[in-house]
């Protein structure tokens, strides 16, 4: 995948590993940040960026794949491991010396579980949505999720019928006693929360109610379009009905 005349992108659908070769500068930053969380997104699981073969050219072009680490940590099954011979930490992702060593991490990691659907942009999407969302919580143990997360996941899937009007993929995962989700659409058009509305106003309240019951939640930026997500923790239920 080409994004930059000096430094490339380079993917394979079969393989984890992403690699960068040629020259990385300031210049290039925001192509290559933009294929790397398109990358993330298209394959599930954690994917390794290989350094072995990319020139950084600036000390502050280092900070890139936090700032990528940082962007999708919270997507459903997604996740960033670093293969880089100086070994030179960034803050985020894990950092291994070899291509080796990263790919035995990956194979020692846990397989993650995820249920994705692609949605067209019609309002029944929404049930079709919250019908997946359902199925993962019970087949995660996280039944208490189940109402939260039908709210949260219909305010997002209608915000994309609403707003965006483009095909549209959902994704649910658990991680360590939470639930993930994440709707991602094809308009550069992101979400504006202004907190909470007046009690006279009509319409504008999907995302109090994905702030309501998400303990965060945000949206990312793609190269054709954007990933809107929230994360719900289990024991927040907990504290609710106790």
């Amino acid at each position: 995948m080409p994004t930059d005349v000096r430094c490339l992108v380079e993917t394979d659908e079969s393989s984890a590993v992403v690699r960068l070769t040629g020259v990385l500068d300031l210049a290039g930053l925001d192509a290559v940040r933009g294929a790397l969380l398109a990358r993330l997104w298209q394959r599930p699981g954690a994917a390794i960026v290989d350094l072995s073969r990319v020139r950084i050219a600036d000390p502050a072009a280092r900070g890139l794949l936090d700032e990528v680490h940082r962007a999708a940590v919270d997507w459903p099954a997604a996740g960033l491991l670093v293969c880089d011979p100086a070994g030179e930490p960034n803050g985020g992702a894990a950092v291994h010396r070899s291509l080796d060593s990263a790919r035995a991490a990956l194979r020692d990691a846990p397989l993650a579980a995820v249920l994705a659907a692609d949605l067209p942009p019609v309002v029944a999407a929404a049930r079709e949505a919250r019908a997946l969302v359902t199925e993962g919580c019970a087949r995660w143990g996280v039944p208490e999720l189940a109402e939260p997360a039908s709210i949260a996941v219909t305010e997002m899937v209608n915000n994309v019928v609403a707003h965006a009007g483009t095909p549209m993929t959902v994704r649910v995962a658990p991680r360590d006693g939470a639930l993930h989700l994440a709707v991602r659409d094809h308009s550069a058009r992101r979400p504006a929360y202004a907190g909470l509305a007046p009690v006279t106003s009509t319409g504008g309240r999907g995302l109090l109610l994905i702030d309501t019951v998400a303990r965060r939640w945000g949206s990312t930026p793609l190269p054709d379009g954007k990933v809107v997500w929230c994360v719900l923790h289990a024991e927040d239920e907990a504290g609710l009905r106790n």
